[in-house]
């Protein structure tokens, strides 16, 4: 497996993710104190690089690479199914669609109602909010870094993919000093849905002993027949909304 198989996902998933820390995070600084901003980042990222280098080379050394591709490609498929499902339905037109400056918006709101910014010394709110933030939003680059890595034998251009996706975020924020909104999130939730569901599905069928026809290149396969699915689920639900029937959707992101 290459390595752009497997830093392209970690880039493309990363990216999605960053920039919703970075409303977070730019929201706080704007409202309140960037010191204290700044720190909390520094302060998760440090954590997301411990759990990155702790589990992935714990994942690597001592569990066997059937039993791992097996447990990782099951975790890959629940994981990419959650992040397909939603795009399907918002793509649809069923579900609202994240909007980067309502979200900026309501965070801003929500900061402004908290207690005034110490003249002094750290403000713990800012900390709290950032840190929070950016560990929330980064837990999930870290699970698809570790598991793409830790399958893949590959855990550098991982990590690398990551990093590229967090640089480039944090750049377009510093520049613009808002969120950014016209990167097509629900368009990069999709692609990355469906490559997690794909990887999921060969992995998990390497780990019950299943000896892929064209081994690497049943991937591409595999990929089609996900991407042909999902958007036949996309024409189907886009015309039940237009024909004007109700469907319910669970809440969430």
């Amino acid at each position: 497996m290459d390595v752009l198989t497997v830093a392209l996902p970690a880039f493309l998933a990363s990216l999605v993710e960053f920039i919703e820390a970075t409303t977070i995070v730019l929201a706080v600084g704007i409202t309140r104190q960037w010191r204290s901003t700044l720190l909390g980042v520094v302060a998760a990222v440090l954590v997301l690089a411990a759990i990155v280098a702790v589990f992935g080379t714990a994942i690597v050394m001592f569990i066997p690479i059937e039993l791992l591709r097996l447990v990782i490609g099951a975790l890959l498929l629940v994981f990419g199914l959650q992040w397909l499902v939603k795009a399907i339905l918002r793509g649809a037109g069923v579900k609202a669609r994240r909007n980067e400056e309502a979200a900026f918006a309501q965070e801003i709101a929500e900061l402004r109602s908290e207690q005034p910014v110490p003249t002094h010394g750290t403000d713990w709110v800012s900390f709290t909010v950032a840190f929070k933030g950016v560990l929330l939003e980064g837990l999930e680059v870290a699970f698809i870094v570790i598991t793409f890595g830790a399958s893949a034998g590959q855990l550098g251009p991982a990590v690398v993919g990551a990093t590229v996706a967090g640089v480039l975020v944090v750049g377009l924020g510093v520049v613009l000093r808002g969120p950014i909104a016209r990167v097509p999130e629900n368009g990069i939730k999709f692609a990355v849905g469906l490559l997690l569901v794909t990887f999921g599905t060969f992995w998990a069928g390497e780990g019950i002993g299943i000896e892929w026809p064209g081994e690497d290149a049943l991937i591409l396969v595999l990929l089609l027949v996900y991407a042909v699915m999902a958007l036949g689920a996309v024409a189907r639900l886009r015309g039940t909304v237009a024909g004007g029937r109700r469907v319910r959707v669970a809440a969430g992101d």
